[in-house]
C-alpha cells in the first residue's frame, strides 16, 4: 500500500531528523567548550573558528531537512511529537561525551518518550495520496481551516499588538504562544511544499502552480516571526522552561491543525485515536521530566545520579561501609 510506504519513508526520516538534531546541541556545544577567546555567552565569537561548532551547524542543517523532507510523506500526528526522541539523543550523548550527569528521573523520561513514541507510530493514521498541489490547497480554503486560520491570526494579532508591549517580559506564555500559533500554520504549510517537491521529483512540475509559491512564502514569512519570537523568550526566561512549554503548546496546536485540514483522523476508530493521544500524553510527561530534572545531575547526592563515569561502582561504595 501506498500509505504504508509513505508512512514508514516519513518514519524513517522522522527518526533521522531526532538523531541529528539531538547530536547537533552536542556536538555545537563541544565546539563552545573548545574555542578560545571571548565566550559566547560574553558575547564573543570565537567559537566560529572552531570545527566541531561548524559541524554541529551542519548536522542540524541535515536532520532539520529530514523533518522537511518527512512532513511530505508522513502525517503531522506521526512526525511532529516524534521530535522529542531529539531530547533523548541530546540527553545520552551529553552523558557520554560531555559527561553531564543523567538523573534517574532523567533516564525514566527517556524511557516515557521512547514509549510515548512506539504508541504514536503503531496507531499512526496513514498519510492520504495526494497528486497535486492544488489539491492541498482545496483542503487549505475548506471554511473548517479557514475559521482557524483567523482565530490564529486574530489571537497572534492581539498578542503581538497588545500583551507583549505589557507582559511579555513577565508572562512566558506570550512569547511561546505567538511562536506555537504561527509554528500550526507554519508546518501546514511545510507539509504542502513538501508534497510540491515530493511530486515534483517524480515528474509532476508543482512550482508552475501559484499555490505552491504562495505555500512557500507563508512558510519563509511564518519561520522568520517564530524565530523572532522564540529568540525574545530564549533571552527573557530560563531554557528548562521554555522548551517543554513550547514542544507542548507547538505539538498540541499542529496536530490539532493537521487533524481539521488534512483530517487524518477521519478513517480511524475511536480506539486508535485514544492510543494515540495517550501516546502524546506520555511523551509530554517524559519530556517534561526530562526538562526538569536535566540539572539535577550536578548535585552532590550519591544515590540520584545514575551511569556517572566517574562515579564508583556499587560494590566498592558497599566496600566502604
Amino acid at each position: 500500500m501506498v500509505g504504508v510506504s509513505d508512512n514508514v519513508t516519513g518514519l524513517v526520516l522522522a527518526i533521522s531528523s531526532s538523531v541529528f538534531i539531538g547530536s547537533s546541541f552536542i556536538i555545537k556545544k563541544k565546539g563552545l567548550i573548545n574555542a578560545s577567546g571571548t565566550r559566547a555567552s560574553d558575547g564573543g565569537f570565537s567559537y566560529l573558528r572552531e570545527p566541531w561548532w561548524w559541524i554541529g551547524m551542519t548536522t542540524m542543517l541535515v536532520g532539520e531537512g529530514a523533518n522537511f523532507a518527512a512532513y511530505a510523506y508522513a502525517p503531522a500526528v506521526l512526525v511532529t511529537p516524534l521530535g522529542a526522541l531529539s531530547i533523548i539523543f541530546s540527553a545520552v550523548l551529553a552523558h557520554f561525551i560531555l559527561e553531564e550527569r543523567l538523573h534517574l528521573f532523567g533516564v525514566v523520561g527517556c524511557i516515557l518518550c521512547l514509549v510515548g513514541s512506539v504508541t504514536i507510530v503503531i496507531h499512526a493514521p496513514l498519510e492520504k495520496e495526494i497528486e497535486s498541489v492544488k489539491e492541498v490547497w482545496h483542503l487549505a480554503t475548506e471554511s473548517a481551516f479557514i475559521i482557524y486560520c483567523l482565530i490564529v491570526m486574530i489571537a497572534v494579532g492581539a498578542l503581538i499588538m497588545y500583551h507583549v508591549p505589557r507582559y511579555g517580559q513577565t508572562h512566558l506564555i506570550v512569547y511561546i504562544g505567538i511562536c506555537s500559533l504561527l509554528g500550526s500554520l507554519t508546518v501546514m504549510g511545510v507539509k504542502a511544499v513538501g508534497i510540491a517537491l515530493k511530486l515534483s521529483f517524480k515528474g509532476s512540475n508543482q512550482f508552475k502552480y501559484f499555490e505552491t509559491w504562495f505555500f512557500t512564502i507563508l512558510v519563509i514569512i511564518f519561520c522568520i516571526m517564530q524565530m523572532i519570537y522564540l529568540n525574545k523568550a530564549l533571552d527573557t526566561f530560563n531554557t528548562a522552561v521554555v522548551s517543554p512549554v513550547y514542544y507542548v503548546m507547538f505539538t498540541t496546536l499542529t496536530i490539532l491543525a493537521s487533524m481539521i485540514m488534512f483530517k487524518e483522523w477521519d478513517n480511524q476508530s475511536a480506539s486508535q485515536i485514544m492510543s494515540e493521544l495517550c501516546g502524546f500524553i506520555t511523551i509530554l510527561c517524559g519530556t517534561f521530566l526530562l526538562h526538569k530534572t536535566k540539572d539535577m545531575g550536578g548535585t552532590p547526592t550519591v544515590s540520584s545520579p545514575v551511569f556517572h563515569p566517574s562515579s564508583r561502582s556499587l560494590s566498592s561504595r558497599h566496600g566502604e561501609l
